[in-house]
């Protein structure tokens, strides 16, 4: 393949007009310019390049098309920023940014907040864009001020709905359509309670002012979720194990959890929502409980949550190799501690709870074997006796967490 470079012009609903000296200058030198019908059609019609249209489905046909025009002079036509939610990040990974020339147009958030009158650095967007309107949920937090990336016309009363179902019916919402273009319109508005408005123009984004009713369980943005916000048959590691569980396997961006004996997912699906690069897979054997994870994962936000529904540890010979592993159930199934160990790679981080005796000797063996932290979590809760209030003691948790080391010793 050319190593010649690819031009990547940001444009917005302007079009030509509002595109730099430099940007109109990249697009009459191209012989070929791509993009999607949309922004092709934004072209004057005296530009001589030819015109190719994005294949469906796009990725898999990237690296064939540029291959095809490598003798070529290449323009590519983004919406706004090709940074930015768009097309640059595909390229990028596809072709190499070394191969890029990136000439970006302002974001559509850029503009938003510019008509809003809202700081940008305090602003989160949310890409609605080819991804599960479930994700919505997890940004939702009572005063907080989001900007969500519309797939169409029908995306402001998908949000106005889902809205709706969290508890967040008085949020305010105002639909901005052509951002930056001659029909630019901020236009309709109201609260997702109340939301009736007709679908309007496809290339919009919808402002949301959360504002959660009274009595809606409040989320946090640390481990231990309110035990009350899953769906459960009692399989559920509960909030406080699970908070000093997800500290013991210390979520970063972009690593990868395997959570075996999902239960309720919950464990899962706190590591998700500690960064949106964070990634899981829950593996279950029973589909009852595998469905209620995927629920759940839902609900809370994080639906991209893989659920793998077999016994481990057969189910989990496929998968990636995690970062990190969570063992809440199933222990002492032959092999599962060895498979689990033996895909960690150096540096990864293994943690297993159990309630036991038997499981406890397996983990104490391990421990003596490896090293790491082994620890009882007993928690006890306040309860009515007659007239006086005492202590109710839940069944004690014991827990080994370890890291992975040269040698496969722990750190």
């Amino acid at each position: 393949m050319s190593s010649a470079l690819v031009t990547v012009v940001g444009v917005g609903a302007d079009g030509w007009d509002g595109l730099s000296a430099v940007a109109r200058q990249a697009l009459r030198a191209a012989e070929v310019v791509v993009g999607g019908g949309r922004q092709l059609a934004l072209l004057p019609t005296e530009l001589a390049a030819e015109r190719v249209a994005w294949p469906s489905p796009l990725r898999p046909a990237v690296a064939g098309l540029f291959a095809s025009l490598a003798e070529r002079r290449v323009a590519v036509l983004a919406s706004g920023d090709p940074m930015f939610y768009g097309i640059g990040r595909t390229l990028t990974e596809e072709l190499g940014a070394g191969r890029l020339r990136v000439l970006p147009h302002p974001s559509s958030v850029s503009y938003a907040c510019a008509r809003l009158g809202w700081a940008l650095e305090e602003t989160t967007v949310v890409s609605l864009v080819g991804r599960d309107p479930a994700t919505l949920a997890r940004e939702l937090f009572d005063g907080r001020r989001l900007l969500v990336l519309s797939a169409d016309a029908s995306t402001p009363a998908v949000v106005a709905a889902l809205l709706r179902e969290r508890g967040y019916g008085p949020s305010e919402l105002r639909v901005l359509e052509q951002l930056g273009g001659p029909g630019e319109l901020v236009g309709a508005s109201g609260t997702a309670e109340d939301w009736t408005q007709p679908p309007g123009d496809p290339l919009n984004l919808v402002a949301v002012t959360c504002r959660a009713s009274l009595g809606v369980p409040r989320p946090a943005l640390v481990p231990g979720l309110a035990d009350e916000l899953y769906e459960s048959d009692g399989q559920l590691t509960k909030r406080h194990v699970r908070a000093a569980t997800l500290a013991s396997l210390a979520p970063a961006p972009g690593e990868l959890l395997w959570d075996v004996g999902g239960g309720s997912g919950s464990i899962a699906i706190e590591w998700l929502r500690a960064h949106a690069s964070c990634q899981a897979v829950s593996v279950e054997r029973d589909p009852v409980r595998a469905a209620r994870i995927e629920r759940n994962a839902a609900a809370l936000g994080v639906p991209r949550l893989r659920v793998v529904t077999g016994a481990a540890p057969a189910a989990l010979a496929e998968l990636p190799t995690p970062d990190a592993v969570f063992i809440g159930g199933g222990l002492t199934a032959p092999g599962l501690l060895e498979a689990c160990w033996a895909a960690l790679p150096v540096g990864g981080r293994l943690v297993a709870n159990t309630v036991t005796l038997e499981s406890e000797a397996l983990l104490t063996e391990w421990y003596r074997r490896h090293g790491g932290d082994l620890l009882r979590l007993a928690v006890a809760h306040a309860v009515p006796v007659g007239n006086f209030t005492g202590w109710r003691q839940a069944m004690p948790v014991t827990q080994w967490s370890v890291v992975k080391s040269e040698g496969g010793e722990a750190q």
